[in-house]
């Protein structure tokens, strides 16, 4: 078991933010079998294109620092906060300096596909670091980016959630809710599963806590350069995953409002913008507009600015509707 010993002070600066290359780090281990399954239809669209990325780019050479425990910190640097893009991880990783990325060779790239001689003349190369920041890059753009906007919508929904779980219940319903293998007890952060067992003092500097929608359980950084970090599944992941779990989608409320305005209905069960709505289901911006004023006129939603976003949420006649047709 694992323990974050937690002050009042470490809850102040406790934080969220998106990682854009964590997820992507997390696809290409899924892809290449070192991660928990994609659904089917994601393993058919991308692993042709992963397959030749392997062939045609230095790709091997990033996964061959990937150990079933996590891999190197350059390639995944550690995320400013909720604005985060490829873009800032990419020159991140580009400006890392050759001898800080050689030593986490030394203690990552241990397994036989590291001895491959084509991996192997990567890792030993001077350019070794732009060599694997290109393949990514390449990575990104082939079997990330088209998907990014509407992956990145759910974990910002996620986000939005669990800050109006802190302000209705606070931190400590907050922190379990995230996985169950989470529980809060008598001041500290308990992983009932985690493959490091020990205690983890904070000491002020909070912890960083980050959704995703690749990761299958919990994980977390414990070491320098990462400030102590918990990352969580995502709510809302199930949505994409449609061979494996589905949005409810109950017939009654779908032949009382549609298909597509009782998709959205459901999909509420955490405030969202029209955009966030539109992303993570893969609807039109306008469409989805339109869907939610005629919801919002029958008295199942209401909506409220928050910063410069307007934010939907059910009424108390939405979620008394949402749950009798469950």
């Amino acid at each position: 078991m694992l323990r974050f010993e937690v002050s009042v002070e470490d809850l102040l600066r406790s934080r969220f933010a998106l990682s854009p290359a964590m997820d992507l780090c997390l696809l290409l281990r899924s892809l290449a079998g070192q991660n928990r399954p994609l659904p089917r239809a994601w393993t058919a669209r991308l692993l042709p294109s992963f397959e030749r990325l392997r062939r045609e780019t230095e790709l091997n050479a990033a996964l061959a620092l990937h150990t079933p425990q996590g891999g190197p910190n350059f390639v995944a640097p550690p995320p400013r906060g909720l604005n985060q893009t490829w873009a800032d991880d990419l020159a991140v990783i580009r400006a890392t300096p050759l001898e800080a990325a050689r030593q986490e060779f030394a203690t990552t790239a241990t397994g036989p596909s590291a001895r491959d001689p084509r991996v192997r003349a990567v890792l030993d190369s001077t350019d070794a670091v732009s060599r694997i920041a290109e393949a990514m890059d390449q990575a990104w753009h082939e079997l990330l980016a088209t998907d990014w906007p509407q992956l990145r919508a759910i974990c910002e929904r996620d986000v939005v959630h669990r800050v109006g779980v802190i302000g209705e219940h606070g931190w400590s319903t907050t922190i379990e809710s995230l996985h169950t293998s989470i529980a809060w007890r008598a001041g500290g952060i308990e992983l009932g599963f985690f493959p490091r067992g020990g205690t983890v003092r904070l000491a002020g500097d909070g912890l960083l806590l980050i959704p995703s929608v690749f990761v299958g359980n919990v994980a977390a950084h414990l070491e320098d350069p990462w400030p102590r970090t918990l990352v969580y599944p995502a709510r809302g992941t199930a949505a994409l995953w449609g061979e494996q779990e589905t949005v409810p989608q109950p017939d009654a409320l779908t032949a009382l409002v549609g298909r597509a305005r009782a998709r959205l209905l459901v999909a509420l069960d955490a405030p969202a913008s029209t955009s966030h709505l539109a992303r993570s289901l893969a609807m039109a911006p306008g469409a989805v507009g339109d869907h939610l004023a005629i919801l919002r006129g029958a008295g199942l939603l209401v909506r409220a600015r928050s910063g410069r976003s307007v934010l939907y949420r059910r009424t108390a006649l939405g979620e008394a509707l949402v749950a009798s047709s469950g």
